[in-house]
């Protein structure tokens, strides 16, 4: 192919990744404003901009601001992480099936939460701004004993050795983090609970708060080495040919996407699945090339998070279904889809 033809072709690749990323953000507006308006206590489109406008009740200010926008705001948030997170995992691993959730981050960035609450409770003025660093902790813990397992001299990183060690390990920590529930007490057993279903019940804006900046530091950088992850996708051997310092890069990418699902699961829980299907939804839209699939996963993500926590709000009214439920009902037959397909 010509470098004409070569340039053309990239131009077509860049328009298509533009018109597929203003779609998603388009989706992403519409569920925004449904999802302000779906709820146990009904709000018309009307009532909902009057009231951001200041023009509402104190009820409807209260239901608007306190309870509903910080729930939807965090659910963008939290699904634009863990997709991220999983696009990263993916590309370094080689591995379709890479998942903060299923290799058993998540499950360690639970572990440390469940060890602070053991000690602190939140609702009594516990640091919510600790949370993301101390399951950052504890992923990163988890992630460096996956790594130093699955890795051999010679081979690097096999993605079936990965996926083996990463359910291994993930059993392991759901086991110690049963025992460690049991003996909580009545309110953080609660808290633990909910958590642990993967909800965004009981958000505020202390946990956006607690969560923005390692979103807004973070998906940057992931953005910046965007051009990395597609030389590491290649394969070990081509990527050293290239320059590249792959256990250097590898590293700091890994590190990257255990702090972008280490923060995401110490403010929305358990939340699987996000991870795995939102980089192959976003994949299959704008292609394998992360310069557009890190942006279009962030927005697949955030989409995919918002509508599962508006169907959880809705279906069962008054009652709610952890999102964690909802999304794993999606994701499981998927799983099992990418499971056979590949």
């Amino acid at each position: 192919m010509s470098p004409i033809q070569s340039g053309a072709v990239e131009h077509r690749r860049k328009i298509r990744a533009v018109k597929v990323m203003a779609v998603l953000g388009a989706c992403i507006v519409t569920s925004f404003i449904i999802s302000m308006n779906t709820g146990f206590i009904k709000l018309s489109p009307w009532e909902v901009v009057k009231t951001l406008f200041g023009g509402g009740t104190e009820k409807q200010a209260l239901v608007l601001f306190d309870f509903r926008l910080p729930r939807i705001v965090l659910s963008v948030l939290v699904g634009a992480g863990l997709a991220v997170s999983g696009a990263i995992l993916q590309g370094v691993s080689r591995n379709a099936l890479a998942d903060p959730g299923l290799l058993g981050i998540n499950a360690g960035a639970g572990l440390a939460v469940v060890l602070y609450v053991s000690f602190y409770r939140i609702s009594e003025g516990a640091p919510v701004f600790l949370l993301p660093l101390v399951a950052f902790a504890g992923a990163s813990l988890t992630a460096a004993a996956i790594y130093s397992l699955a890795f051999r001299r010679g081979q690097g990183i096999t993605p079936t050795r990965l996926i083996l060690v990463g359910i291994a390990i993930s059993a392991g920590i759901s086991a110690a983090m049963i025992v460690l529930t049991i003996k909580l007490n009545p309110q953080n057993f609660q808290f633990v609970s909910i958590w642990l279903a993967g909800t965004i019940w009981g958000a505020d804006w202390n946990f956006v708060t607690a969560l923005l900046p390692w979103i807004m530091l973070l998906l940057p950088y992931v953005m910046y080495k965007a051009r990395v992850l597609d030389i590491l996708h290649l394969g070990e051997q081509l990527a050293i040919s290239l320059g590249t310092s792959t256990e250097r890069e590898r590293i700091r990418l890994l590190a990257a996407a255990v702090g972008l699902a280490g923060s995401c699961v110490a403010v929305g829980g358990g939340i699987g699945f996000v991870g795995l299907i939102g980089p192959h939804l976003a994949r299959r839209l704008v292609g394998p090339k992360h310069q557009y699939l890190i942006p279009a996963s962030a927005l697949t993500g955030g989409l995919l998070l918002i509508v599962a926590d508006t169907l959880a709000r809705w279906i069962l009214q008054p009652s709610e279904i952890p999102v964690g439920i909802v999304v794993a009902v999606i994701g499981a037959p998927y799983f099992i889809y990418l499971l056979v397909k590949t």
